[in-house]
């Protein structure tokens, strides 16, 4: 399993690499892609419940499940959530980063910063003897420290064999409750924030009904996964 995870970092290393003004999510879709087969595995969304893509790749207030296109193309000042799976020897690695694209500056620095400051809080928090809940709480304090606001309509993960398996990991905990943190257990930790709190998600088509989901008013969303 540690071997699909590094092939899953390879892959997101050469988008991160490759993200500029001009370049479509189409391109980014086709250098995951080849990095991963290269290397002998398989892309894991592609097929997944009829996603047609090797990246979930999510502009701007989209939140998750964007769909590559020779149409999305990158504009300066774009968000970008990239989202990947890589299957190798049957077990699969999942993961994913969010970038700017020139650079992050501004707003959506500091909305990146936290995001990423509540996965390295979740993943401290995985320690044998725990609980699920401390985990899904760590990421909340940091989200609220911030004034962000939370997506809870999606969450992270267990995987292995399977891309979901259980254990749900939500963004929201409370401290000791929840399945216990025994060693073994592998999770995807998810944090996905907002610019405001009070912004909320909804639902949208894009090639498949309902797969894709942006948040109103046109707010930035951030998504980092480990």
């Amino acid at each position: 399993m540690r071997a699909a995870g590094r092939l899953c970092g390879q892959a997101l290393d050469a988008v991160s690499k490759a993200i500029r003004p001009g370049i479509s999510t189409f391109e980014l879709d086709a250098i995951a892609e080849a990095v991963i087969r290269d290397a002998g595995g398989l892309p894991t969304f592609k097929g997944y419940f009829g996603f047609p893509a090797t990246l979930c790749t999510s502009l701007n207030e989209e939140i998750v499940h964007g769909i590559p296109s020779k149409k999305r193309v990158l504009r300066l000042g774009d968000v970008i959530k990239i989202d990947c799976g890589a299957t190798l020897d049957g077990w699969i690695g999942d993961a994913a980063f969010t970038a700017q694209v020139g650079g992050a500056t501004g707003k959506p620095k500091k909305l990146m910063d936290a995001t990423a400051a509540a996965l390295e809080a979740g993943i401290k928090a995985m320690q044998p003897g725990g609980f699920l809940g401390d985990v899904c709480h760590a990421v909340e304090v940091v989200g609220k420290g911030q004034k962000y606001g939370i997506v809870t309509r999606y969450c992270g993960h267990g995987v292995g064999r399977r891309l979901h398996e259980e254990p749900s990991v939500p963004n929201v905990g409370v401290p000791g409750t929840g399945v216990p943190l025994v060693t073994g257990l592998v999770i995807a930790i998810e944090p996905m924030f907002f610019e405001s709190a009070d912004t909320r998600p909804n639902r949208l088509a894009d090639g498949i009904e309902g797969l894709t989901a942006q948040t109103s008013g046109g707010a930035h969303c951030v998504d980092f996964a480990r």
